[in-house]
């Protein structure tokens, strides 16, 4: 499990630094808020164009894609579900909690978990190129039109996705890549380095947000947190386990990916998400907080009873 520990040190340690540079006053909330637009218009977009074209497309129908948007769809039905009956809460805020339920962190730890722990870091793309592609452009798209004051349009509601950074860059990579198309140096380079300080940027506005926002299991419904961290750690990975083993008939090595990768803890994009709409920061932050914590004995267990 290698993998995974090196994968939480890395992310802990840039969220702990965030966390100083906020504690020492040489980052405030105004800093969080750049840090988290320069990730969302700028970094994302352009590391989307560089880690989808590069991606094999081909990969997305395979059977664990399968067994993964199973588990997506369960843990997110779930949370809507209650969301709406039970604690009421508006449509924005109901697409960031079914992000923080369902959304995993394929990119920065979902891939050194791929290849050192499962052994092909190429088994993460199923997942990764399905959030790129279907759930994050989706979701932007209803974020967008939660949080208009213009009245509703079909032709807006079209239009939104592109619009959107996130999935303008994330179009224009799985084009290269169904192209085979290979960006010149000149423009592949100057990419790669900005995109570059996507995670980092992430990373530490989520890190400034602990030390100067309402302290974890402070400002939200404890019950919420609770109910999130259930469906993503819980129930996401063992509906795609049974999905997968039951109705796809997965060998153990497919077996084990799928459920290892649905058990992976939210992503911190979802918290940039949440800022950039200014809705549920806090349920993002917290879900992303304790998932991430409780993630790492939920791993092992999985590893050694899938394994």
């Amino acid at each position: 499990m290698e993998g995974v520990l090196e994968g939480f040190l890395t992310i802990g340690a840039v969220i702990a630094l965030g966390a100083l540079l906020a504690h020492t006053g040489v980052l405030d909330s105004s800093a969080r808020i750049l840090l988290s637009r320069l990730s969302f218009f700028v970094a994302s977009p352009a590391l989307m164009v560089t880690v989808l074209g590069r991606a094999d497309v081909r990969a997305v129908l395979s059977g664990n894609l399968a067994a993964s948007a199973a588990g997506v769809l369960v843990a997110s039905v779930l949370y809507v579900v209650a969301a709406r009956t039970i604690w009421h809460r508006d449509l924005a805020h109901t697409v960031v909690g079914t992000l923080s339920s369902a959304y995993v962190n394929a990119g920065n730890l979902g891939l050194p978990i791929a290849a050192y722990v499962l052994g092909d870091a190429a088994l993460v793309a199923p997942t990764l190129l399905m959030q790129l592609l279907v759930l994050q452009p989706l979701a932007l798209s209803v974020l967008d039109h939660a949080t208009s004051e213009q009245r509703f349009s079909v032709a807006r509601a079209l239009a939104r996705p592109l619009r959107n950074p996130l999935t303008l860059g994330s179009l224009l990579g799985l084009l290269l890549s169904l192209t085979g198309t290979t960006l010149p140096a000149g423009i592949r380079d100057p990419l790669e380095l900005v995109g570059g300080m996507a995670v980092p940027s992430m990373l530490l506005a989520y890190g400034i947000s602990l030390r100067l926002g309402p302290r974890p299991g402070h400002g939200t419904s404890f019950a919420e947190i609770g109910y999130i961290t259930v469906l993503k750690l819980l129930v996401q990975p063992l509906t795609a386990y049974v999905v997968g083993r039951f109705l796809l008939d997965l060998d153990q090595s497919g077996l084990l990916a799928v459920t290892v990768l649905a058990g992976l803890p939210t992503a911190q994009n979802i918290f940039v998400h949440a800022t950039r709409y200014g809705r549920a920061e806090v349920v993002a932050r917290d879900s992303i907080f304790l998932t991430t914590v409780l993630s790492v004995p939920v791993l092992v267990v999985i590893a050694a009873l899938v394994g």
